[in-house]
């Protein structure tokens, strides 16, 4: 078996997840939706953007602090909201808040999440946000959202880009759901993965029972084995723009919007009051057809002209990807799978892991093309080919 200590990237960490986890719970967080089309090319998208060396640079200074959303945060990044990291390993949202706070990013906590945001703001400290689901009652929506103001949550996240839901055909293939069917299937699955049925499900039944998603509203709070599935946030043809405004209006902290891809989607956020948006195709989870992040990152970025904050979601799987949003302009990335594998593998241990790796990587990435500063990264890094900024393009050096 190999240890974290032996995980030299997050594919080693990955492989790790996938030995420890039950397939079904693995799948969840690891695959896409439908053919998973928009996963991989994620990923293509990423890995044809080429760059360029630069060499004899001072790199003795080197340094990836930025000001993310008016606090200091240690690298241009945030771990996204991830809701079921509960199951990946016991208390596993506590373990992530923790491993964010002390490498100085902050941790979005996840409407679905096991762990109450109560305890993460009390156990965890650092900066914290919160990611909402709308709920068919808006009034239970509101009182999630006073309970992570009350708890000290600095930032709101709204997802938005839920829509009528997704196909993820494998999930039904394997007998997983939430709540849990159990099954013959879904039985032989965690009999066949020992470490996980002692050290995550054993140490909830021996603690606090059977897992329940604690931030949901109080009537739809069941054991995840248990309950009728109704729990259904408005992600229908009930959300609008108008819901975006309410919401800004009664959220006193950082207000952002995740799931953007639309220039004009961009500028509507920032209409309605948000201090930064997230690009995102939902890393490859919701429309298989979506357009990869990566490249509509450019044209949103120039619409938003500095109005807001742009982060990066979908597809972080090494430094050199920060780099590389951060040069189309992006102000910081979300890493949601990459931390997910860490915690699975290790726990609060395997996620600080995770956030180590991608740090040495940016940091070596940023020293192969002359950069001592985040600020440093910009379009002139890229090969000719690469996609650009559009008020940036003429700019570019001569290839010739």
């Amino acid at each position: 078996m190999v240890g974290i200590d032996h995980c030299y990237n997050i594919a080693d960490l990955r492989r790790a997840a996938k030995r420890r986890l039950p397939k079904g719970i693995f799948e969840y967080i690891d695959r896409g939706s439908e053919d998973e089309v928009a996963l991989a090319h994620n990923r293509a998208a990423f890995d044809r953007l080429k760059l360029k060396t630069r060499v004899l640079e001072d790199l003795r200074d080197l340094n990836t602090d930025v000001d993310l959303l008016g606090d200091a945060s240690a690298m241009p990044l945030a771990i996204a909201p991830t809701g079921i990291a509960g199951l990946c390993s016991y208390e596993g949202e506590l373990a992530l808040a923790k491993a964010a706070a002390n490498a100085g990013v902050p941790f979005t906590l996840a409407t679905g999440s096991i762990t109450s945001m109560e305890k993460i703001a009390e156990q965890a400290r650092g900066r914290l946000w919160f990611q909402l689901y709308m709920w068919q009652d808006e009034a239970l929506s509101y009182q999630l959202v006073q309970r992570a103001k009350d708890a000290g949550f600095e930032a709101l996240v709204v997802t938005v880009d839920a829509a009528l839901g997704n196909n993820r055909e494998y999930n039904q293939r394997n007998g997983f759901s939430i709540p849990f069917k159990v099954s013959a299937r879904s039985i032989i699955d965690m009999l066949r993965h020992p470490r996980w049925m002692v050290s995550v499900l054993g140490r909830y039944l021996a603690t606090s029972g059977m897992p329940r998603h604690e931030n949901y509203p109080a009537r739809y709070q069941h054991r995840i084995a248990f309950g009728s599935g109704q729990a259904k946030p408005v992600r229908q043809s009930g959300m609008t723009w108008a819901d975006i405004g309410r919401l800004r209006e009664f959220w006193p902290g950082k207000f952002i919007v995740k799931g953007i891809l639309r220039p004009e989607d961009a500028l509507l956020a920032i209409e309605h009051g948000a201090d930064g948006i997230v690009v995102s195709n939902h890393g490859g989870r919701n429309l298989d057809s979506s357009v990869a992040s990566i490249d509509a990152l450019p044209d949103i970025v120039a619409a938003v002209a500095g109005r807001a904050t742009v982060l990066f979601d979908s597809g972080i799987r090494r430094g050199s990807d920060i780099a590389k949003a951060l040069a189309l302009g992006a102000d910081s990335v979300l890493v949601g799978r990459a931390t997910l594998y860490g915690v699975a593998a290790g726990g609060q241990r395997g996620a600080e892991h995770a956030l180590k790796i991608l740090r040495s990587e940016l940091r070596k990435t940023m020293a192969y093309l002359g950069c001592t500063d985040v600020s440093e990264l910009t379009p002139d890094i890229f090969a000719k080919t690469a996609p650009v900024r559009r008020e940036t393009i003429e700019t570019l050096p001569s290839q010739e």
